[in-house]
């Protein structure tokens, strides 16, 4: 079965999706790659992951956002998309080498799982940028061409080093405006964007009421956003009621009393409503939870 179609979630996009896709070019040569959040499209979908919040590897699913998320190792780092893509088809991309497949799942799969899931003692020892220019050299056991191998290495370095200067300008852009926002704060725990803006670096910088961010996302309806102790922080100054964990549509309209109250992650760190009324009641009700 070449032509089947695998499906995962729109808008932002991180290492366990992608290189879920990518492990599973190495199944399947050809397929039709969907990104969306629409039920319908999904239920249509062979492959589902990372989004979809149902984990059955022999229906082709593969969420880890669902409460109680999909397993965990023995050394407890929890399994994201790309770790429960692996479990089922790493054997068989490491051309039944268990050994290898076991190697791969430590030194990355295992890493990107643990940054994604936000279990990050140990995950220094993973592999770096450094280490993956690295391998761009030709191992012991190929007849590589050593200038040939430096120059596909230089135009992977070209293309990180232009997206991070991207990156770096986009936050000297978004500084200005999230300072306006802080400043424009009506309640100095609620900080309102008008557009999505990278907003952590100012918000620590300049506030230490902030408990929250509120932001339109790309498609129209709102966000609400808690803000982590510190960067890179996976600990909150203040989290989403925990009643609202892993909630979604009628199930979260039901306890916020919100008509158009739309899902909050399991994590309760971030959570959204159709309108900009409703998500800021959401914060609102936040900010009253002890």
């Amino acid at each position: 079965m070449t032509d089947i179609t695998i499906a995962t979630h729109n808008g932002n996009f991180h290492a366990d999706d992608v290189f879920s896709v990518a492990a599973l070019k190495n199944i399947f040569p050809s397929f039709k790659l969907v990104r969306t959040r629409d039920l319908e499209l999904m239920e249509k979908a062979d492959i589902v992951l990372d989004v979809g919040g149902i984990y059955d590897a022999d229906a082709g699913r593969f969420d880890h956002h669902q409460r109680g998320g999909a397993g965990e190792r023995e050394n407890g780092i929890p399994y994201s998309s790309f770790g429960l893509i692996w479990q089922k088809y790493g054997l068989e991309i490491c051309g039944d080498n268990q050994d290898l497949a076991n190697s791969v799942d430590k030194g990355l799969v295992s890493v990107i799982d643990a940054i994604d899931c936000g279990h990050v003692k140990g995950v220094s020892t993973g592999i770096s940028l450094s280490h993956t220019i690295s391998m761009f050299n030709p191992t012991w056991q190929e007849d590589g061409d050593f200038d040939a191998c430096f120059n596909e290495a230089v135009d992977f370095a070209s293309r990180i080093l232009s997206r991070f200067m991207a990156s770096a300008n986009g936050g000297l852009s978004a500084k200005a405006i999230v300072a306006k926002a802080i400043e424009d704060a009506e309640d100095p725990r609620v900080i309102v964007l008008e557009q999505y803006t990278p907003w952590k670096r100012t918000v620590h910088a300049l506030s230490e009421d902030a408990l929250y961010v509120v932001y339109p996302s790309n498609s129209g309806q709102w966000r609400i956003q808690t803000v982590p102790v510190e960067l890179g922080s996976f600990e909150d100054r203040k989290s989403l009621p925990k009643a609202w964990a892993g909630l979604s549509d009628k199930a979260l309209q039901d306890v916020t009393k919100l008509d158009d109250a739309m899902f909050c992650h399991n994590g309760c760190f971030i959570g959204g409503a159709e309108s900009f009324e409703s998500t800021m009641k959401m914060a609102a009700m936040a900010l009253q939870e002890d």
